[in-house]
Formats: C-alpha cells, structure tokens, sequence
C-alpha cells in the first residue's frame, strides 16, 4: 500500500479528552476515530489490526470444533423476559419502535442462541455442539473510559458450548482454556496474561478470567508465584491458598480483563425448555458453556503493554502491516526507481508494505510517523543506500539497523 493514497493522517498532539494510553496513540496515529465516548470508528489501519486479532482467534477455535454464525444485534424482547435479564441487567440498551414494540440491542447472546439451538437438536446424539461468532456488542456503559477497553459499542467473540452431561462440558472447558492460552500467546500478550479463577456469579461458584498486568488495568489480581494461577481480588478472602497447587504465596498485580470463560449449566437452556432425550430415552435439559473475547479491548490491550516514548510498538502477528518502507531525500528518478523496485519485490516475495512514497515530507516526520504507527520492522531506501544498492532494516523498539540486499531482508521479515 502506498501511503501517499492511504486513508491515513497522523495528529501531532495527543488528543486532549483521552487519557488512556490506548486511546492517546491509536487516535494519534490513526487507527481509531472516536466518535463519540465509547464508541470508535476503526479507521484502515486499525482494521488490519482487527481483522489479524479475529483471524487469530478464528483459528484458535475452529481447531476445537467451533463453527462459526452470525447472529443479529436486534433482539426481541420476550427473549430477556423469559430469562428474567430484561429488568436485570442494567446495561441492557432497549430501543421501541413505532408500534411500541420493544428490543434490546445484544449485548450478549444467550436469549438468542439457546432458542436456535432447540431448532436443531433433538437427541444427546445431536450433541456436543460449538457455535461462535464475531459481533457487535451494546452494553450502557454510564462512565465509558480507558479507551478502546470499556466501550459502549465493541466486538466481540462469543462462543456458546451445549453438552449432555457435565463431565463433557468439563473436558470442553479445558479445551477452551488452552485455546484462549493459545490465542494471547499468538496476540503478543501471552507473557503477561494469566488464568484467573473468578466468581461465577449466578452461573456457578467460579469462571475463569485471562488478566494481562497493566497499569492501566481497572482490576486487583493475586499471582501464585508458584505454578501462575490468579485469583481476583473480589474472592481472594476464600482462596487463602491457590488453587492449582495449595501454595500461599501471592503477587498482588494490576490487570486488563482480556477474555472470560463461564460454565452457564441450564441456566440458559431451562428457560427455553432446551433438552434432547439421553441414552435410556429420558429428558435432559443440555448444559451450555459461554466463552468470551472482546476484539477491540484485546486491540487496546496489546497497546497498553507494547508501546514506548515514540509510539506504537506492535507483535508481528497483529501488526498491520509486515514492513513500513521509507524513502527518504528528495525523489530524484533514480532514488524513486530503486524505491520502487524494492517495494514491487517484497510485494512479490508476499511482505505486505506500507511503503511512504510522500513527497515534501521531511525526514524526520516520516521517521517519527513510523515510530508513532509501529510497524516491526522499518526499511529505509535513501541516496546512501542506492550507492550500496541496498536497504537500511531495522525493527521497531531496537536501536540498531544495519544494510542488507533485497533478498537477505525478505528472509529476515519472515
């Protein structure tokens, strides 16, 4: 892509009304427009980034079995009156229509997935299933702040899980914590991110969260210092000693909730008389597991923790593009020719470029633009470099760069 025709301008200054780091940089170097608090407009760049996030995710859960729908934003009302969340829940957006009939706006998706499912499943047979998709979500969030982290209107993967026994949901649930160990891993952020027992509220004793340590965290999690497993502040008081291996010696941290996972039971299933007939021909209501990501937290996340002084400093695997190509100088027709030469080639070799071929950009704005957007690694074609025919590299975050050939840097970047 070049850039002198990508939908892109970076802002000079940090916007005033943000304080998130998250937000601060990623509407300074134009991956989001904020429309308004909570909700975002995610611009080209921060599109790619979003799209590399679902597609990592995607792969994750396919490989245990998730198929993957859509299901509408739009949802009756009668759905949450059956399960009692219609006057519950106190984020629920509710819109009414000119004949006065009343929908809510999803902000989650168990009123509407548990009826579908009952369409489809008649035996224990039918069962397990796995459904998943990625959508908007609307929670009426009063004091929307830190970013892209706590929005009024997000995206979302929620995966639904439906079992004829508790045993299978169990081994399913374990599955799923790996793939969510899997997916942060691949995001950049598995260092910093921990398994952390929660309460299940009405759904059972304990979830499990994924909490990545940041200051900009808005919760209290307490590491085992020996085998890892968290425990949120909220029921540290009856988790003296940890979980997973009996130890009592906990790290106190500040943390970003990044992902959560729930065993809902029936409670989901009950109320729509969602069962199937099990082996010996008797009913069983099915019991179902919930598992969420937030994509667009996660975005703000990664930001939160790789970034310095300069910018962005974005994992490969979400980055949005492999390579940010500079040519700097004026563009005399034999700098322009070897530039362009270069970036048709990494194009070839299946680098994805977002080569900055502006003209009466200074230098030193191209080099500060690269450092704000964050791309791993930055190639430089100049004067000096022509006269070596070769390419100045240098990965984001590191002081050094060095010259090589156009086939020594394809080898590196990948």
């Amino acid at each position: 892509m070049r850039q002198s025709k990508y939908f892109f301008r970076t802002q000079k200054e940090f916007p005033k009304d943000e304080s998130s780091v998250n937000a601060r940089l990623l509407i300074r170097a134009n991956f989001v427009d904020k429309l308004m608090a909570g909700v975002y407009t995610f611009l080209p760049l921060g599109w790619k980034v979003m799209k590399k996030i679902e597609n990592i995710i995607r792969e994750e859960i396919n490989a245990i079995g998730g198929q993957e729908l859509f299901m509408p934003s739009l949802q009756p009302k009668e759905n949450w009156t059956t399960t009692g969340r219609w006057d519950s829940m106190d984020d629920l957006y509710k819109v009414q229509d000119k004949s006065d009939r009343e929908f809510a706006l999803g902000p989650t998706h168990e009123e509407i997935i548990s009826p579908l499912v009952k369409k489809f499943i008649n035996s224990y047979k039918d069962l397990p299933v796995y459904l998943y998709q990625f959508q908007n979500k609307f929670r009426m969030e009063l004091r929307a702040k830190s970013g892209l982290i706590r929005g009024r209107e997000f995206i979302m993967k929620d995966l639904y899980s439906f079992h004829v026994s508790q045993e299978d949901l169990d081994d399913y649930y374990q599955k799923a914590t790996q793939a969510y160990k899997n997916i942060f891993q691949r995001a950049g952020i598995g260092e910093k991110t921990f398994v952390t027992v929660a309460s299940g509220g009405s759904f059972s004793k304990y979830s499990h969260e994924f909490q990545t340590i940041s200051p900009a965290g808005e919760d209290e999690i307490y590491i085992c210092n020996k085998c890892s497993l968290a425990v949120n502040k909220e029921i540290k008081a009856e988790n003296e000693k940890c979980q997973g291996c009996g130890a009592d010696d906990f790290r106190q941290e500040k943390a970003i909730e990044v992902g959560n996972i729930f065993k809902l039971g029936t409670k989901y299933s009950a109320p729509f008389n969602l069962a199937v007939k099990d082996d010996k021909g008797e009913n069983q209501t099915v019991i179902m597991g919930c598992y969420g990501i937030g994509l667009s937290r996660l975005m703000g996340t990664i930001a939160e923790v790789h970034n310095d002084e300069r910018g962005l400093i974005w994992p490969a695997a979400v980055a949005p593009f492999d390579a940010h190509l500079l040519l700097i100088g004026e563009a005399k027709s034999d700098l322009k020719v070897f530039g362009e030469k270069i970036y048709q080639s990494l194009a070839k070799n299946s680098v994805d470029v977002l080569y900055d071929d502006r003209e009466g950009i200074s230098a030193g704005e191209k080099f500060a633009d690269a450092d704000l957007i964050g791309i791993p690694w930055r190639l430089v074609v100049s004067e000096k470099t022509l006269a070596a025919g070769k390419v100045e590299i240098k990965k984001r975050g590191e002081k050094e760069s060095e010259l090589l050939t156009l086939e020594q840097i394809s080898k590196k970047i990948k």
